[in-house]
């Protein structure tokens, strides 16, 4: 949130402070301000995003160019630490290196655009393309939907492949699902995935209410999940939010065992 930007470097300096009073106090505040700012601004790069414009808005910015990690950005990275260490002036070489990746940042830009370009050649109708990048340069995730479906695939070299069709089923507003949506767990889900199917199951003794996030397929699964189990007067039991890669381990989570 914009407060927490701002309060973090104070409270940060505060604590650091006393075991460097000889610091210059402006500096020590000015750099840890820019570590926290840079961190916030640049989780708005990656698929993830982040909340950072808490209060006045709880929308999730994120423009989805950077995978989470980045194997060339963490290379430049290394690669600047060890010209420095071997003499260079650190000054110098990490302009050069933060230059480099300003650069890079705009490549993957363009790259997501001309991926866009595809998808709506593919997809005309579409009414909310989602693409999130990979941390292979050339290879993108596509979540997207139209009227009537949504649409799950990915790009390679600019090669856009449709892999899943799901017919759009609104969300019923039945008792089970809407006392599902008070769950922490569920409704954090909700505010933060823009693309999902839903299901419900129901068992001898309790309902079963699953959002499933289709941005992350993973050979043929789609880990991103949020369960929330409820007895038989709605009441809930157990709930998750998360990566799941196998029901096993999903049910171990809830620690629920359907009969």
């Amino acid at each position: 949130s914009i407060p927490a930007v701002i309060l973090w470097p104070l409270l940060l300096t505060a604590v650091i402070y006393p075991f460097f009073t000889g610091a210059n106090l402006y500096h020590l505040w000015a750099w840890t301000f820019a570590a926290v700012f840079i961190h916030v601004f640049v989780d708005i790069f990656n698929a993830y995003g982040t909340q950072a414009l808490r209060p006045f808005s709880s929308k999730w910015v994120a423009l989805g160019v950077i995978n989470t990690f980045d194997p060339i950005i963490f290379g430049i990275h290394i690669l600047g630490i060890i010209i420095w260490v071997l003499g260079a002036d650190p000054g110098y070489t990490f302009l050069v290196m933060y230059a480099t990746i300003v650069v890079y940042y705009l490549m993957r830009f363009k790259a997501k655009h001309r991926v866009m370009a595809e998808i709506r050649n593919k997809i005309p109708d579409a009414t909310e393309i989602i693409i999130a990048p990979t941390m292979r340069f050339h290879q993108w995730r596509i979540a997207a939907m139209n009227e009537k479906q949504f649409f799950v695939g990915k790009a390679v070299n600019n090669e856009v492949e449709i892999l899943d069709y799901f017919n759009r089923i609104p969300v019923p507003k039945t008792p089970v699902i809407e006392a599902a949506k008070k769950d922490k767990n569920l409704s954090a889900f909700l505010s933060f995935s823009p693309v999902y199917r839903w299901e419900v199951d129901e068992y001898t003794d309790f309902y079963e209410v699953r959002f499933i996030d289709l941005r992350y397929r993973s050979n043929g699964h789609y880990p991103f999940v949020a369960v929330v189990q409820l007895d038989c007067n709605l009441k809930p039991i157990s709930s998750y939010t998360g990566w799941v890669f196998s029901e096993k381990k999903l049910r171990k989570k809830l620690s629920i065992i359907p009969s």
